[in-house]
Parts: structure tokens; C-alpha cells; sequence
């Protein structure tokens, strides 16, 4: 009963977002997961950006997985941010801005290492996969989203060697490269690419010369921060 309320909610959200957000530009962040993403939403929310719903995009990683972008692009009719998953995966970026020509986008970066621990720490937290977190066949059983989603989200992104799902080397190697597929795709558009580390001093002033909107604020306002 709850996730059927929870679907129409979603959905009369999206009706909502589409009305509102016809005609105004696009702003895509494409920075993998734990990288600032969620504290740029607030900042985004804070100036007043439709956030796209973030479950929504989730729910599109088999389309990501096949290449398929056509209903990502019709769920970015919906919004105009967007972050995470399936924006934080490679070639997402490339088709977003063939469909919304003059879309602004945004590299949240940070530490290749330190990701790659935070993304660990983050999972393995009880609230989140817990213990599921420490093999595939295990992650599985997994429910957020829906049963078997982080399985299914890790095999369709990378190609792991084994049963772990956080291999380091494979992981890092991944995220380097998407972040220079990323930064070599807009080389010669400068205007319409921020590369941003949203914990450096004066960041949030960056972003806002980027989207040339009046600064609120000297700092990002700190989300979704992991503590153990």
C-alpha cells in the first residue's frame, strides 16, 4: 500500500516538475556518487532549481545498462537538476546534452581514494546494505530501491573480476575514467562545464558565477555526510 502511494506520489510530483520546468534550462550534475552530489542538490534547491525525483532516475539503470536513453530523457522533462544515478555514469552526459542542447553540466570531484572509501563506508552502514554490501551474491538480497537493485546497479557499471563488489582497482579506474571522458567531451566548451570540489573554500560562489546567479552563501551546505 505504502509503494503504491509512494508511485502515484512520484508521479504527480513529475506532473508537477514538467509544468513548471518547460522552458528552462537544463543543469545536469554528472560527479559520481559521494562526491558532493547531494550537497550540491540542496545548494540547487536552496537557489530555487526544480529538482528532477531522484528515486525516478534510480529506477532507469537497466535503460542506462542498455544504452537506452529515451526515457531518461523524457523523466528530464520533469526538472531541471538532476544528480546521481543514472547521471553519474558514463554516457549519460553525452546524450543528455544532445537532447537538451545548451544544458549547463557539472563534474562534482574529489580524491579518487577517499571515494572509493566513502562509497564503502556509506554502504556498509545498517541503514543501507549493511553487511549485503560485502559480496554480489549477497547484494542480492538488497532492498533498497527494490530487491536486488545494488546488484544490479554494480554488474551494469562495471565489469568486476570477481564476487567483490568494491574492487578498488576496478572501482578507481572507473571513476577516472568517466571523470576524463567528461572533462575531454567539454574542452573546447568551457561555458558549459563546471569541475567543482564542493569542499573547497569559495566553491559555492563558483557555482553561482557558473549558473550567473546572485551568491547566497560563502559555503556548500554539508548533506548526506558519512559518519562512523
Amino acid at each position: 500500500m505504502r509503494s503504491n502511494r509512494e508511485k502515484v506520489k512520484r508521479k504527480l510530483k513529475g506532473v508537477l516538475g514538467y509544468f513548471r520546468s518547460t522552458g528552462k534550462q537544463k543543469v545536469f550534475c554528472v560527479g559520481r556518487n559521494k562526491t558532493g552530489t547531494t550537497s550540491l542538490k540542496k545548494a540547487m534547491e536552496d537557489l530555487g532549481y526544480i529538482v528532477g525525483d531522484q528515486r525516478t532516475g534510480e529506477l532507469l539503470i537497466r535503460d542506462w545498462g542498455r544504452r537506452d536513453f529515451r526515457r531518461i530523457a523524457a523523466y528530464c522533462k520533469t526538472g531541471q537538476f538532476f544528480q546521481d544515478t543514472p547521471f553519474s555514469f558514463p554516457y549519460t552526459f553525452q546524450a543528455m546534452d544532445m537532447y537538451f542542447p545548451g544544458s549547463k553540466f557539472i563534474l562534482t570531484i574529489r580524491d579518487a581514494e577517499s571515494w572509493h572509501k566513502s562509497m564503502i563506508d556509506f554502504h556498509r552502514l545498517d541503514e543501507v546494505h549493511g553487511d549485503k554490501a560485502l559480496s554480489l551474491e549477497k547484494l542480492k538480497e538488497a532492498t533498497y530501491c527494490y530487491k536486488g537493485y545494488a546488484y544490479d546497479t554494480k554488474v551494469l557499471v562495471y565489469d568486476l573480476p570477481g564476487d567483490d563488489p568494491y574492487h578498488k582497482e576496478t572501482l578507481i579506474d572507473h571513476f577516472n575514467f568517466h571523470n576524463r571522458m567528461v572533462k575531454d567531451y567539454f574542452r573546447n566548451r568551457p561555458d558549459d562545464l563546471l569541475v567543482i570540489d564542493v569542499s573547497e573554500k569559495k566553491a559555492y560562489r563558483k557555482l553561482c558565477d557558473f549558473l550567473e546567479v546572485p551568491c547566497q552563501s560563502d559555503e556548500f551546505p554539508w548533506e548526506n555526510k558519512t559518519n562512523r
